[in-house]
């Protein structure tokens, strides 16, 4: 964090975003994944996990935005997306967000990863209470609310 700080130089920020992409998020979660939430490498953690799931599979996290982003207006600001929401916006959100943890504020960088979750959490509720009224109720349901992402 303090080498991502102390330099104003992109290139090592793009390295630091991208660790996970060479490393693997296993590697942060062997170092990170049991601190609190409360610490700073409980914080980079979930940046990281944020980051990694959207990169995973950012066509369906830009679903589960897009179907949260008009519940939750002010929480869209915040988290920052493109419009039209999609793959490579929510991509290059997370990108963004976690790049801010190096060379922003972290505190925003905070508050936009919170925003991001809060928008993603509310369009996948909301894709389960439709599928609630559907042929396959409640599999759907159920599915879609307990996946990590």
């Amino acid at each position: 964090m303090r080498h991502g700080r102390d330099s104003d130089d992109p290139v090592i920020t793009e390295r630091l975003v991208k660790l996970t992409d060479e490393q693997g998020l296993e590697a942060i979660a062997e170092m990170w994944a049991e601190s609190p939430a409360r610490s700073l490498p409980g914080a980079l953690w979930r940046l990281y996990a944020l980051r990694a799931a959207t990169v995973q599979d950012p066509e369906r996290i830009s679903v589960y935005f897009r179907a949260g982003k008009d519940t939750a207006q002010v929480s869209n600001v915040v988290a920052g997306a493109a419009e039209p929401p999609g793959a490579e916006e929510m991509r290059t959100m997370a990108d963004a967000i976690l790049s801010g943890a190096f060379d922003g504020e972290f505190d925003v960088a905070l508050e936009r990863s919170a925003a991001f979750c809060r928008v993603v959490a509310l369009g996948q509720a909301t894709i389960a209470d439709g599928a609630e009224h559907g042929n396959e109720a409640t599999q759907a349901s159920s599915r879609a609310t307990r996946t990590s992402s």
